[in-house]
């Protein structure tokens, strides 16, 4: 047994095993590392506290507090008088957060009821995985506000607009229409879509923890309306082009047709519509077809109602005379190995009889004196192979090949309105050069404060008083539209009848038309009318298109308050006119 007596006694601190001591250096460093920890802490609270107390009220608020949009009402449209032709009514939509949305089943009865959806359809919405989604929009506020006194949790609404359009499928093509979203789609919607459409506005709210509003803070941003859009547009003479379109082509069971009014002062588009059409306010059952604005997006092969253009280049060049005689016997002209024909032969006919009897063969002969790039120059001035810029949507140019690849029988056919294409807007903006005084001017889908701007001189005064002459011969009586003719009032004006193209070749299918200006003693408006495929016993654009011209414009000039021009004597003698020229 050992014995501890003589054994020093060591106290427990004094161990050998815990005699290794830290160096001193690092005992401070610690010290100092803890010191700093904390006065980053406090300096940390400091900033937050005090001098970024923004911070934390943002983050604090975010539990609770949101800003909601305030939707901005779309610009109003009107016609040139203040009539309304699209405005924006307040409805509302019915939204959803799905992970709130915990409805009984009874609750969700009564929320598909008022939908008007199916109870499993909601269900299954509601069941969505998805942070937000719509249940229905655009409902009547009345209903909006049946189903808020529901008081449904993780259910919300929110203000929105729908379009309306009172005159319907009347002005469906030019006004256009918006979507769900309240953007313009087609039309003058898509077109003035910067200026139609508003800027939404916010406000301030608080939400409890089911999402729903206790209270309002207050508003951050007001909504800004749209700006509303006052069109050239005048209502009474759209509803006449448009109804009398309509019955022109159900009477001669026609595919479809337009027709254009245009200022012949201003270049204000006062009407343009087109059959068939659609009612904005109702498109579930929408098809292409309705949907095409032919008047400028359909292009087709004028025919006759391209000569008077010729003839007034041959006029301004000195190549022939209002009185010139051009033998048109024996009704065929042969350039190389192809042959133009008329549709009744005729023999010597005076310039002015070319044009009132409307040979082919007659306008060839003129357009031989003629050189190609004249001609391309001209066509190109009236507007012929470039868009109308409108800044219409879907807007086009036509066609009009250069004039270096152009054949002498390609020449020819041009002349009379074969181997070029247009659209009706196109064609009713070029003989503005004859209602004018030989000029041209812009066209507007809004309304003209004061003289156009951007008159382009074509022809000449006198030129175009030459032509304005032949072409109110062409409808009087020996002209081939005499049923164009309005009582009261001088008419000018040319038919056309052309042969439709379908895969590249010329089909028994006809585009009748009729361009005309009135009162021609200082003409006042142009309407341009165009009938595709008639299917009746009459397909020539002065059967057909003609007597809806007389009824368009005559309707027009006693709507605008435009007085008669036509004593009884003058009616009777139209060429005694030229004398005065």
């Amino acid at each position: 047994m050992m014995n501890f007596k003589g054994a020093r006694a060591h106290k427990f601190a004094e161990s050998p095993v815990l005699k290794l001591r830290l160096p001193a250096w690092r005992s401070r460093l610690m010290g100092l590392l803890i010191v700093g920890g904390f006065a980053l802490l406090i300096g940390r609270s400091f900033y937050l506290q005090v001098l970024n107390i923004e911070f934390l009220q943002e983050k604090g608020e975010s539990r609770y507090k949101r800003e909601l949009e305030i939707s901005a009402s779309r610009g109003r449209i009107a016609d040139r008088n203040g009539d309304v032709l699209a405005v924006s009514t307040p409805m509302k939509s019915v939204w959803a957060v799905p992970a709130e949305a915990r409805l009984t089943p009874q609750q969700t009865q009564q929320l598909a009821a008022l939908l008007e959806m199916d109870a499993k359809e909601l269900a299954r919405r509601l069941a969505s995985d998805k942070s937000f989604v719509f249940l229905k929009r655009q409902l009547p506020p009345e209903i909006g506000d049946r189903i808020a006194a529901l008081k449904l949790p993780g259910v919300g609404l929110d203000k929105e607009y729908r379009r309306y359009y009172p005159t319907g499928e009347m002005t469906a093509h030019v006004v256009g229409f918006t979507g769900v979203d309240d953007k313009g789609l087609e039309g003058v919607e898509l077109a003035f879509q910067p200026q139609l459409l508003g800027h939404p506005g916010s406000r301030s709210v608080i939400k409890d923890r089911r999402g729903q509003i206790v209270e309002d803070v207050g508003s951050i941003r007001p909504p800004q309306d749209g700006k509303d859009i006052r069109l050239a547009l005048d209502s009474k003479i759209q509803y006449l082009a448009y109804s009398h379109l309509k019955q022109a082509v159900s009477d001669h069971k026609a595919k479809a047709g337009g027709a254009v009014v245009l200022d012949a002062k201003t270049g204000e588009v006062l009407a343009l519509v087109n059959w068939p059409t659609y009612n904005p306010n109702n498109r579930e059952r929408l098809t292409g077809a309705q949907l095409r604005n032919r008047a400028l997006t359909d292009t087709y092969e004028p025919g006759s109602v391209l000569k008077p253009f010729t003839i007034a280049l041959a006029l301004e060049a000195g190549k022939v005379r209002y009185d010139t005689i051009i033998n048109c016997a024996p009704g065929k002209l042969t350039i190389g190995t192809a042959t133009i024909s008329d549709a009744h032969p005729h023999g010597a006919l005076t310039v002015a009889q070319v044009i009132q009897k409307s040979s082919n063969v007659g306008t060839a002969k003129i357009a031989a004196t003629l050189q190609p790039q004249q001609m391309w120059e001209m066509f190109d001035a009236v507007g012929l192979g470039q868009p109308p810029h409108l800044g219409f949507p879907g807007e086009v140019g036509g066609r009009l090949r250069p004039w270096k690849s152009w054949r002498p029988i390609e020449q020819a056919t041009m002349s009379y309105g074969h181997g070029v294409s247009v659209s009706l807007i196109q064609l009713a903006r070029a003989y503005m050069v004859f209602a004018r005084e030989g000029d041209i001017i812009p066209l507007s889908l809004t309304r003209v404060e004061g003289d156009p701007i951007g008159a382009t001189p074509v022809f000449s005064q006198q030129t175009a008083r030459e032509v304005r002459a032949m072409l109110e011969l062409a409808v009087q009586p020996g002209g081939t539209a005499p049923r164009a003719q309005i009582p009261g009032y001088r008419v000018a004006g040319k038919t056309g009848t052309a042969y439709k193209i379908e895969g590249g070749q010329y089909v028994k299918k006809y585009v009748a038309s009729f361009v005309g200006f009135a009162p021609a003693s200082d003409p006042r408006l142009v309407v341009a009318v165009m009938i595709d495929e008639p299917g009746g016993a009459a397909h020539y654009g002065g059967d057909v298109a003609g007597p809806i011209f007389a009824t368009v414009m005559s309707g027009a000039l006693r709507t605008l308050g435009v007085p008669p021009d036509a004593p009884v004597r003058m009616a009777e003698n139209p060429a005694a006119r030229k004398e005065a020229l």
